[in-house]
């Protein structure tokens, strides 16, 4: 497991990354070699010398995930190593971390409760809950065709709605949301529902739309617009009583064409209604 707090603040960076090493009885020159080949890879070979209490904590993370990976351990498991960070460092070591798992070939078992994190770092991921493995995919899976409704809570932000499957076939339905229109949802794999179901939108799929326009699936109230420099969240009273986000990008030549208390249409892009397993 890699931890940073297992550093010895009185050693230097070089004594640190050998420490482990001299532990298991590696010959003298091959901790040597390791240490300057683990140093060269986390790029600290100018810092072999300085302790590790006079570090930065990003490079002091990169000490302890380089004193880890010396022994060429076969997997590396990594239990929130990041969350102590603050937020623009704990983006820089993501980015270091997935290079050079990509550099090693050694398997990271990454634990996190981060959801970006967990898109940003993975090849795979599997999403739990209570101990028990609700999905396992890719990061594009898993965020864009969520089987069970607490993946899509848990993965990014999501709208729900309440729909009645009117025919499903294979891995599509047809569903009528409570707006009385009829649209097509994904099915997670194995599922046949019939009945009444949750169906998850994501907030960017979705925009604003003309109330009574025949693009707008459903229709609510403008409660709030929040401005988040990269894009804006408007925020939407459904006639049912739920709430619905729509998450919009912010263009230099696109100004604020909507006021809070407006009435609004919401459309949907292609494919962005999927049926969940409750």
């Amino acid at each position: 497991m890699f931890q940073s707090y297992a550093l010895f603040p009185h050693m230097t960076v070089a004594q640190n990354i050998a420490f482990g090493l001299e532990m298991l009885g590696r010959p003298r020159a091959e901790v040597e070699e390791t240490v300057a080949s683990m140093l060269a890879l986390v790029r600290m070979a100018e810092l072999r010398d300085r302790r590790t209490e006079q570090i930065s904590g990003g490079q002091q993370q990169r000490v302890a995930l380089a004193r880890a990976l010396a022994p060429r351990p076969k997997v590396l498991l990594l239990d929130e190593p990041l969350s102590a960070l603050d937020y623009k460092l704990r983006k820089d070591m993501q980015i270091e971390l997935k290079r050079l798992q990509h550099e090693i070939g050694v398997t990271f078992i990454f634990v996190t409760h981060d959801q970006d994190e967990a898109l940003t770092m993975s090849d795979r991921i599997a999403v739990m809950n209570r101990g028990k493995v609700l999905q396992v995919g890719s990061p594009r899976e898993i965020y864009d065709h969520p089987a069970e409704r607490f993946v899509a809570d848990f993965i990014g932000d999501t709208n729900f709605l309440e729909a009645e499957v009117l025919s499903a076939e294979g891995r599509r339905a047809t569903v009528r949301l409570a707006s009385g229109r009829e649209i097509a949802a994904d099915l997670p794999a194995g599922l046949a529902p019939s009945g009444r179901v949750t169906v998850a939108v994501r907030p960017e799929h979705a925009r604003l739309a003309a109330p009574g326009a025949a693009e707008a699936e459903i229709e609510g109230t403008l409660e709030n617009i929040v401005y988040l420099g990269t894009d804006t969240h408007y925020h939407i009273a459904l006639p049912s009583g739920g709430g619905f986000v729509v998450r919009s990008q912010n263009l230099r030549d696109r100004a604020e064409a909507h006021q809070v208390g407006e009435a609004v249409g919401i459309a949907f892009t292609a494919d962005a209604l999927q049926v969940l397993r409750d």
